[in-house]
């Protein structure tokens, strides 16, 4: 019962993608099957088989080790606060992104994560027949965050038309950045956090290829990556990455601040009518109905739904603190499924992100993300249900 569920709730993704296509006839039903089968063989080889299980727990320890070096910068810094389970979550999460932010800069810089990028996305691109630009995006989106994926292909923005910037846009806002995984695998189980990353990547493309289908001239689809780093040595990589580290840390904490009085200020009125209710609570009916679609045991349903609706309106470490004391209650497939939901910067301010990098590159191309500002969160919103929904699948 659990996978025709599970399978329905896929159509159902790929149906309102279809609904809200901007050319039915142009959609590249062949590379979407391709893509979904990938989705399905991924899944199965790191949930079902034991090269898969020590995959994971090998990229695990990597992130576990690098965890332990950024803590070894913040305990200097930081040394007199509480850094291990229940110190101030600001020194013992948050900071962490400066260390990730300041590797993925020197990679960068090295040129190393570029190449691995493009030559991942030219193999998708070949696969699937998507163009490259969309495909280098795709890929570059599980690396860097929203501002920072548009930014590296500020060169190729001259060609987009609205269908392809769609897509762009849309692969930036259903991943995460790499870093700040290192603070979402402090919070929630390691192995549904990165299976998360390349099934967001693909279920971007799947999505976004359905409501904005593009067939583009080979003459207009050429990835550059020869300025995606402006830095003149490793030392001013590495400079450049702490402090951008360091802003979106501090831009995290600030949010994170704003979100959660603000839900507080919600939740006092909302009691002040209806005694006893929260938001959460609302939230929880809400999303039931598609939780249980994606494989959610009925007991679990409406907890679970309040957290993922929480994420939609707040932003995903909201959502992420409040469930993360709900993780030793739940199944694993709940677990599991939410977790991967919760795993993309799919949320109403991502759209301000968004829409605010792109008018730095390009003002005309930032009005044409204004007007689908809406339809890029609803697609975002359907590339989680599926990646969580391909994952419970196989718990």
């Amino acid at each position: 019962m659990d996978i025709l569920l599970g399978i329905l709730a896929i159509i159902v993704s790929f149906g309102l993608a279809f609904l809200m296509s901007n050319d039915k006839k142009k959609i590249n039903f062949k590379g979407i099957g391709i893509m979904l089968v990938i989705q399905l063989l991924i899944t199965w080889f790191m949930f079902l088989t034991t090269i898969g299980a020590k995959v994971i727990e090998w990229v695990s320890n990597v992130f576990n080790k690098l965890i332990e070096f950024g803590q070894e910068g913040i305990g200097f810094v930081v040394g007199g606060f509480q850094l291990d389970e229940g110190g101030v979550f600001f020194f013992n999460v948050l900071l962490l992104i400066i260390f990730f932010s300041t590797l993925l800069s020197v990679l960068t810089y090295l040129k190393i994560l570029p190449i691995i990028i493009k030559y991942i996305g030219a193999a998708i691109s070949k696969i699937t027949g998507l163009p490259r630009i969309e495909s280098f995006n795709g890929v570059n989106s599980i690396f860097f965050g929203q501002s920072e994926a548009l930014i590296a292909i500020r060169s190729q923005f001259h060609h987009l038309s609205e269908n392809r910037l769609y897509i762009i846009c849309a692969s930036a806002m259903s991943s995460v950045s790499a870093s700040i995984v290192g603070s979402y695998l402090l919070m929630l189980p390691p192995k549904y956090v990165l299976v998360a990353l390349p099934l967001n990547m693909l279920s971007g493309l799947m999505i976004a290829s359905i409501i904005a289908p593009v067939n583009v001239p080979k003459e207009e689809d050429k990835v550059d990556i020869k300025d995606v780093s402006n830095d003149k040595s490793i030392f001013e990589a590495m400079g450049n990455g702490a402090l951008e580290g360091g802003k979106i840390a501090l831009i995290v904490a600030t949010m994170l601040m704003a979100f959660i009085a603000s839900l507080a200020l919600v939740n006092w009125v909302i009691q002040a009518i209806f005694a006893g209710v929260t938001l959460e609570e609302i939230l929880g009916y809400v999303f039931a109905p598609l939780g249980i679609l994606m494989g959610i045991a009925p007991g679990e349903v409406l907890e679970a739904g309040a957290v993922m609706g929480t994420k939609i309106v707040t932003n995903e470490f909201v959502a992420m603190l409040q469930f993360q004391p709900l993780v030793s209650e739940m199944s694993e497939k709940t677990v599991g499924i939410v977790t991967v939901f919760l795993t993309s910067f799919a949320n109403f301010s991502s759209i301000g992100i968004i829409a605010g990098t792109v008018k730095g590159i390009d003002n005309a191309k930032a009005v044409i993300v204004s007007k689908f500002g809406m339809k890029l969160l609803a697609g975002s919103i359907l590339v989680s249900i599926l990646s969580a929904t391909i994952v419970g699948l196989f718990l």
